[in-house]
């Protein structure tokens, strides 16, 4: 099970070591307690979750924009709940989401341990789509910065996982070679199949024990990468 060759870890940063959903649920709450009292913070966020997965995957295949993405994952999920709320509160909404989020940075159990045994075996980095100021905020705010040796965001490279170009311009920017790196993420389109694609080994972290294919190397908890690595 162990792989030997390896000297660089790639990691996708939302869902996978910053726990997006945990952190959004506690940023909506604040938001909620001053401004909405009367939303139902557990239907919406039961509905925002998958609906914000559905507007990143069409983000992510530039679908739709940054600011649609934005606007509709609100915008449809109040609607889920029948909540009537304008545009313009929808705005301000986007907005305080936006800035207060990165001041919750609950980690997934067992970040820290993992990336401590890691560091002193591997050269470590990241590669994500997220807004590229809101992704240095969460590093910086959940003292993860010191870890990796280099950061790739989509703004940087001009393109979105799973699009083979992030994975080249991650390996050109940390100085790595395709057949020493790995990539461990939480998204198998983007993080998985487009390693694999772009002829990367992965790990998909399937937290929430999705079946997926045999061939597919997987754990469901940090620490497990200790069996691979």
């Amino acid at each position: 099970m162990r792989i030997d060759n390896i000297k660089d870890v790639f990691f996708d940063l939302d869902h996978t070591l910053w726990d997006f959903d945990k952190n959004s649920k506690i940023t909506f709450e604040t938001i909620f307690a001053r401004k909405h009292p009367e939303v139902a913070i557990d239907s919406f966020i039961a509905h925002y979750i998958p609906i914000n997965q559905a507007c990143w995957k069409l983000y992510q295949y530039d679908k739709i924009t940054h600011q649609q993405l934005r606007y509709d994952r609100l915008k449809l999920s109040f609607d889920a709940i029948n909540y009537e709320i304008s545009d313009a509160e929808i705005e301000i909404i986007s907005q305080e989401y936006i800035d207060l989020l990165t001041e919750n940075n609950h980690l997934f159990d067992g970040a820290f341990e993992i990336l401590d045994y890691l560091i002193g075996k591997y050269k470590l980095h990241v590669i994500t789509n997220g807004f590229a100021h809101v992704q240095v905020k969460k590093l910086t705010n959940a003292n993860l910065n010191a870890y990796f040796s280099t950061i790739t965001n989509s703004e940087m490279a001009g393109v979105k996982k799973p699009n083979p170009i992030i994975f080249e311009y991650a390996l050109d920017l940390a100085k790595a070679k395709k057949e020493t790196s790995i990539m461990i993420g939480d998204s198998i389109e983007a993080d998985v199949l487009g390693a694999l694609d772009a002829g990367i080994d992965a790990i998909y972290f399937n937290e929430s024990k999705q079946d997926v294919d045999d061939n597919i190397k997987q754990i469901s908890h940090l620490l497990e990468l200790k069996n691979y690595l």
